[in-house]
């Protein structure tokens, strides 16, 4: 899951990214509003991670303009506003959650999940396919009750295909949002990741659609 943090602080930036990047996210992090909103117009995000004091702008100021351009993102404010007319004013500008620093990264990556799955319309946070179970917050994927040891970058794919079985993801697609900014990207990572998760999990869980794309097997 590829995400957009937007916070000026070097310090909790860093710690943000690489919390959350153990948690198995992509974060992409600017630290300006004004290099904030062309990145979200041109480039696909998950969720934004918002701080509300940026240098080159407010970011509230950057949630409304999103709003008011029909963008339906999910934004979770983060923040050192902490007074509940702070709060009202974040979530009523379209924020879909508020978290208010300091915060327990635990906190912040569960808060993340939840955002997920309601904007996919998924009520549980567990995902089952054709026997295959992915749990996102134990980073855990069982067979018909088996374990199965997949790379963070093949549990990540898997996820992605999980969330969405009916869905063609081309190469393409995969690779944005499974790599972030300064990250090299090999021509055949993503076929390397699906042999991978063929050998373990099948060589037809995952079909591919010659000249489209990847996507899960079918229920029959």
């Amino acid at each position: 899951m590829r995400l957009l943090l937007l916070e000026d602080d070097r310090m909790i930036g860093e710690a943000i990214r690489a919390g959350l990047k153990r948690e198995g996210f992509t974060v992409d992090w600017v630290q300006d509003a004004r290099a904030a909103a062309p990145v979200l117009r041109s480039e696909p995000f998950e969720l934004l991670l918002l701080d509300l004091g940026l240098p080159g702008g407010d970011g509230l100021e950057l949630l409304k303009s999103l709003r008011e351009r029909g963008e339906s993102l999910p934004v979770l404010i983060i923040t050192a506003r902490d007074a509940v007319s702070d709060r009202v004013a974040g979530l009523d500008a379209g924020a879909d959650d508020y978290l208010v620093k300091p915060f327990d990264l635990d906190e912040l990556a569960a808060r993340i999940r939840a955002l997920l799955r309601r904007k996919s319309g998924r009520p549980s946070p567990v995902l089952e396919h054709q026997g295959v179970m992915l749990d996102p917050a134990a980073h855990r994927v069982t067979q018909r009750g088996t374990e199965v040891a997949l790379s963070p970058r093949e549990f990540a794919l898997l996820q992605l295909l999980m969330e969405r079985p009916g869905v063609i993801l081309s190469r393409a697609q995969l690779e944005e949002r499974l790599y972030g900014w300064g990250e090299e990207v090999e021509s055949n990572a993503v076929e390397v990741h699906i042999h991978g998760l063929r050998r373990k999990l099948g060589g037809q869980f995952i079909l591919t659609v010659r000249g489209v794309g990847y996507r899960l097997r079918p229920v029959t």
